[in-house]
This record gives structure tokens, C-alpha cells and sequence, in this order.
């Protein structure tokens, strides 16, 4: 289900503790303009857009069951300004991220991690005083200090090597078998370790829409380590529908929000199409 409309206004028609998952990316301050007066991330200042989000994610905190997660992408910008008023130089890095995630926590969020979505084949800058950016953030931010992580399935394969490792006073030859750490520490040998916080993927490109598009690996972790099958998934930047896509593939239940209805559409059509 693709709701048409404002974020902070489309959220409230949904119950309390009624969603599992809630993964989004929201449009990036200062790099895009999508043709609507009520968009966010054309703001004069880096603390209206923060101020906005918020507003948007204490909507989805509410609507968020107690054990359920938000799986939140966002990317950073450079000033073009020179305005003290404001804390920023031309050509200052922002600090978009670190703001809205401090803020997050500030307002009740718990941040549990900083995840690195690094990109092989980033998006090519003309730049000869700085190194060309190419990854973005995904924080995992909960309502609890327990919730449901499903980390057996997001699993990845093991990258052995021949050399002794010492833990706890023994030797293990193999300590990417290893899934905890200390006292009563588990091994398996299904050749799997546990995920890292750096994911490499590359950008996925859609024909049906100018705009980035989230990759469906990036979303595919998020959605089975953050609900079960029949689970409900939120997205309130539903964009072309990536989040819902990965979701009908999963067997989730999923309910998107657009403010474009042409991006609605596509998100539609996309999520129509898909197979289980």
C-alpha cells in the first residue's frame, strides 16, 4: 500500500506500535529538487531539514512496535555558503549524519550502530582538493535496548586465513567461525560469519526514474534481521519503492508514503510486478 501525501501527515493514520521495520532513505539536503512545495531538503539551513526529519521520525517511533527497528540511509553535503550565523564555510563538509543521528538519540532513539554502505563505483566528482566521496551511512536506531535482530539471516561467508588466533587464553585456528565472543563463546563450521558494519554495494540504476534509487541488497539485510515473515515494513520515503519491492519478495507486509504521485505510480508498478 502506497499512501500519497505528506510524511508527517500520512503517519498519523496509522496505529500506535503497528509496524516491525521502518527502512528509508529521505531526500538529501541541498542536492535535489522534486518538484513539490512540501518537500524536504530544500530548506535555507542544515537545522530546518534536521527539524523536519524529526518531526517525521517521532511519527515513526510511535507507530513502531517496542522491539522493532529503523533502518535509516543517509548521505552528507558540502556548503556552498559563507554564512557564520549558521556554523558553516563554503566548502565545509556538513555533517548531515552525525546531526540527525544525535539528534534521533537526543529525542529518545536508542542508536545502536553506524553501518558504511561503501560504493565501488561512486558517482564521479570533479574535485582536486578533497578525495571523492563514496559511501553513505545506514544507522540502526531502535525504540528499546532489546528488540528483534534476526542476525542468522544476514549471515555472510567466511574469509579464512591459515594463522593461529589467541582469545581468551586458547587458540583457534579459525575465528571468523566465531558468532560470540567470551564466556560459552559458540562456533559454528556452516562457513558463515557474522555481518559487518561495512557494506560494499554498488548503486542501482532504474530507467523509470531520474533520481538515486536504494540497491535491493542494501534493503535486503535490513529487512531479515529486522522482521519475520507477515511483518509490516514502513517506509515513509517510498521513492520508487525499493523498500516495498524487497518487501513483497520476503513475504512482508509493506505500506509505503510518497509525496510525488508520479513517484507513487512507479512505486506502484514496480511493487506490482515483482515476484515472491
Amino acid at each position: 500500500m502506497i499512501l500519497i501525501g505528506d510524511a508527517r501527515i500520512e503517519l498519523k493514520k496509522l496505529d500506535d506500535n503497528s509496524i516491525q521495520s521502518a527502512i528509508t532513505s529521505p531526500p538529501y539536503w541541498g542536492l535535489r529538487d522534486y518538484g513539490h512545495n512540501e518537500q524536504i531538503g530544500l530548506e535555507k539551513t542544515a537545522d530546518e531539514y534536521i527539524d523536519n526529519l524529526i518531526k517525521i521520525f517521532n511519527e515513526v517511533y510511535r507507530v513502531l512496535k517496542q522491539d522493532g527497528t529503523l533502518w535509516l540511509n543517509i548521505g552528507d553535503s558540502y556548503s556552498s555558503i559563507c554564512d557564520t550565523k549558521i556554523g558553516l564555510k563554503n566548502k565545509d563538509l556538513v555533517g548531515i549524519p552525525g546531526m540527525l543521528a544525535f539528534a534521533l538519540r537526543k529525542n529518545g532513539w536508542y542508536l545502536r550502530q553506524d553501518i558504511i554502505w561503501a560504493k565501488p563505483s561512486p558517482m564521479p566528482e570533479p574535485v582536486k582538493d578533497r578525495c571523492v566521496k563514496s559511501h553513505e551511512y545506514i544507522f540502526l536506531l531502535t525504540k528499546s535496548s532489546k528488540y528483534f535482530f534476526d542476525y542468522e539471516a544476514i549471515r555472510e561467508p567466511r574469509v579464512s586465513f591459515n594463522s593461529n588466533h589467541q582469545f581468551g587464553g586458547k587458540k583457534y585456528n579459525d575465528p571468523e567461525n566465531m558468532i560470540y565472543g567470551g564466556i560459552g563463546s559458540i562456533y559454528k563450521s556452516d562457513g558463515k560469519r557474522n555481518k559487518r558494519d561495512v557494506w560494499t554495494l554498488p548503486s542501482q540504476p532504474f530507467k523509470d526514474a531520474h533520481f538515486a534509487v536504494m540497491p535491493e541488497a542494501l534493503v535486503e539485510p535490513c529487512i531479515l534481521a529486522g522482521s519475520k515473515a507477515d511483518d509490516f515494513i514502513l517506509d515513509p520515503f517510498a521513492g520508487s519503492g525499493t523498500v516495498g519491492v524487497v518487501a513483497k519478495k520476503h513475504n512482508r507486509n509493506f505500506i509505503g508514503i510518497e509525496l510525488n504521485t508520479d513517484y507513487a505510480k512507479i512505486a506502484n508498478n514496480r511493487i506490482n510486478e515483482t515476484l515472491f
